[in-house]
């Protein structure tokens, strides 16, 4: 078991993990989406659009709380950032900021290197990993990777995998 953060976790010859460098600007794009917005915060108001602070802030925290990285794909010869997750016991959120990116399969191989990323770290299960319930796709993403459905709040549902099967 190692807690050091790796460089990389590498999902494929086009699909990486890169870890965080304290560039938390590259994320503001993707974040000032109201698609990413609304699903990654549940806020709807547009007038509420993340600035440049605030994505610092949840940088910040997601760093000190797990293992902060940004998802990239090989195009045109370069590894290009196209979204964010946090390997973490709790709640680990992945984010991808740009449409073109999205329902290609991404997501699901982003996830299963966290769940082996848990798994490597010793975590006998990812908790409380939370889904607004209008993201349907997150829903099923969670659900075709085994997570069990173990909560609701009036907005959110809540997931866990058990790390201990399979």
């Amino acid at each position: 078991m190692t807690n050091t953060q790796p460089d990389f976790l590498v999902i494929s010859d086009s699909l990486r993990l890169r870890k965080y460098d304290g560039n938390y600007h590259l994320l503001l794009p993707g974040y000032q989406d109201p698609y990413v917005y609304q699903n990654s915060e549940g806020i709807f108001d547009e007038r509420e659009i993340p600035d440049l602070s605030y994505v610092k802030g949840m940088c910040d925290w997601l760093a000190e709380h797990g293992e902060l990285y940004f998802i990239e794909i090989l195009e045109d010869g370069a590894y290009l950032p196209i979204g964010d997750v946090t390997v973490k016991q709790e709640n680990p959120p992945i984010t991808i900021w740009f449409g073109q990116y999205r329902s290609r399969g991404i997501g699901t191989r982003v996830m299963r290197a966290v769940i082996a990323r848990c798994r490597e770290l010793g975590y006998p299960k990812i908790s409380n990993s939370s889904v607004y319930k209008w993201n349907t796709v997150s829903q099923k993403l969670h659900e075709t990777l085994g997570f069990t459905k173990t909560g609701e709040s009036e907005t959110e549902y809540f997931y866990t995998l058990d790390l201990r099967r399979g």
